[in-house]
């Protein structure tokens, strides 16, 4: 009896344990990926490069203002000034420091991206899950649904609902969600999810009396988290280049992004004829910012296939 209770272990603590080393051999799978790696090693840069906004606006700026506007370059005797020590990257044609706006936007970059990643996956995941499961109408339903959100452009589709109503970064992250949850990440997802409900173990579980909410919940959505959670990495691209053309026709309600840099650049005329390379850091930085963070989850999600894909595992 009493080696009975010393070898007993709550079930919590053992499914901890199997998450543990679950974690552990996915993590050794993901740092073989080389693209992979550096994709992570990019997004943490950019972590710590948007964290350090305020030390920033302190050291350069002395002030605490956490404000897109602040650090006016009244130093300088015209604007836009190129890089100097007081402002690394110049300042804008406003006189606004660069280095100011790329710092304050980079938390608002990620949380756009994440946001409307994290939706997207959600309703996404959740409508495959149910549309494998019961099939029928419910499947055609919703498979339908996803083939009318595909027909229409991205793109013009956002341009559209930006003249209807005023986007700001929380609503722009719902609006990307929402389109990209009942388009084509549906039909992926729904092809996983497919495989996972003619397993043995659903027809056992249905046996057993296990409700259909029990059964998507507790045996297809687990099994179908992995591919989600990877092509949550390719959404957070999407989203973040999306909101970056957006900011730059001008038609978002935000204060500040490497969008709207560009587009202050551009309604200024410096993106034209020989001022595009001569006040280069004007455009470059913002410009280098939304390429580096979407090609950062990209790679991430490369990466992240050869964890969920094992055939990929075994080239």
């Amino acid at each position: 009896m009493e080696q009975m209770r010393v070898g007993y272990q709550p079930l919590w603590r053992i499914r901890l344990k199997l998450w543990r080393k679950s974690l552990a051999n996915n993590w050794a799978i993901f740092r073989k990926s080389v693209i992979g790696v550096i994709g992570l090693a990019i997004i943490i840069f950019f972590g710590i490069f948007g964290a350090f906004y305020p030390v920033y606006q302190v050291i350069m700026h002395n002030s605490f203002i956490y404000d897109p506007i602040a650090g006016y370059a009244l130093d300088e005797p015209s604007n836009p000034a190129p890089p100097s020590w007081r402002h690394p990257l110049g300042t804008d044609p406003i006189g606004r420091d660069i280095m100011s706006q790329l710092m304050y936007s980079t938390p608002r970059e990620f949380m756009l991206g994440v946001l409307a990643a994290l939706i997207s996956v959600f309703i996404g995941t959740l409508i495959g899950a149910i549309s494998a499961y019961y099939g029928g109408f419910t499947d055609t339903f919703f498979m339908r649904t996803a083939d009318v959100f595909m027909l229409f452009p991205f793109i013009a589709t956002l341009i559209v609902l930006s003249a209807v109503m005023k986007l700001d970064i929380f609503k722009l992250a719902l609006v990307l969600g929402i389109l990209g949850g009942f388009g084509g990440i549906t039909l992926i997802l729904k092809s996983q999810a497919l495989s996972v409900a003619v397993k043995p173990y659903i027809q056992a579980a249905k046996v057993a009396g296990g409700s259909n909410f029990h059964v998507i919940a507790t045996h297809i959505i687990p099994n179908v988290l992995p591919i989600s959670f990877l092509y949550m990495m390719f959404n957070v691209t999407g989203a973040i280049f999306s909101e970056a053309a957006l900011s730059f026709f001008g038609l978002l309600n935000i204060r500040m992004s490497w969008g709207l840099m560009i587009h202050t650049t551009d309604t200024a005329g410096y993106l034209l004829g020989s001022s595009l390379i001569y006040y280069w850091w004007l455009w470059l930085p913002p410009g280098l910012s939304v390429t580096a963070l979407c090609a950062a989850f990209y790679l991430v999600g490369r990466g992240l296939d050869e964890v969920v894909n094992p055939r990929l595992r075994e080239r």
